[in-house]
């Protein structure tokens, strides 16, 4: 792990850790928090922390997809390749841009990136049909993510007026947090489901809830 990345790995369990765990680590002995060189030692008391909360290797988990969502946002050029791979896939007749994880964090990031959208009005992207966006186990909530798409704390996540946007999670979901986007984004409609406790950030059963169906079909999630 580079310097650059412990920061934001940092700065990003320091956002989604509760005080009552954090007390918790602070009170084990180094011993019990694993072998010493496989995490900074500031990295290994947050994660000890995050997974008192969410026991089984939630810390581990989070921290790896936090270093991806690094990854697309800081390397060179990496995340105007991303976004035209992707805007490839969208038709004009598409309607409904789904993202989850990091994905979520590319689609939103499609509507903020018109500039690199050539030939494509304002408005008009991802494609001139879309209507809805809905996320899913998202990282948008955290706010170390939000900096380093330079979105300033206190600044709202915004969409196009003619896009909605719903935003499914499960509590037990560690790379959301536990939480929904409502606070961060205006107008936006949190909807929570219970993914089950093998893997409450899996893509296939987010993709199979109730909200995500009604929220393609044209409904309320």
């Amino acid at each position: 792990m580079t310097p650059a990345e412990e920061q934001f790995v940092a700065e990003a369990l320091g956002d989604v850790v509760r005080p009552q765990d954090l007390a918790y680590a602070e009170e084990q002995p180094l011993a019990v928090l694993g072998p010493p060189k496989l995490w900074p030692p500031r990295i290994t008391r947050l994660l000890m922390a995050y997974d008192h909360r969410f026991p089984g290797g939630g810390g581990r988990f989070f921290v790896q997809r936090m270093r991806e969502v690094r990854s697309y946002l800081t390397e060179p050029n990496l995340a105007v390749k991303v976004r035209a791979l992707v805007r490839d896939h969208v038709t004009p007749t598409t309607s409904v841009v789904i993202g989850h994880s990091l994905g979520s964090v590319i689609a939103y990031d499609l509507f903020r990136h018109e500039d690199d959208a050539p030939g494509q009005t304002p408005g008009d992207v991802p494609g001139p049909a879309v209507h809805t966006l809905i996320t899913c186990g998202s990282p948008l909530g955290i706010p170390s993510v939000r900096r380093l798409m330079k979105i300033e704390d206190g600044d709202h996540l915004r969409l196009p007026d003619h896009v909605r946007w719903i935003n499914v999670y499960d509590p037990d979901d560690v790379v959301t947090g536990g939480a929904g986007l409502c606070r961060v984004a205006p107008g936006l409609v949190d909807a929570t489901v219970r993914n089950g406790v093998g893997d409450p950030h899996s893509a296939v059963r987010y993709l199979r809830s109730e909200p995500v169906a009604r929220a393609v079909a044209g409904g309320q999630p």
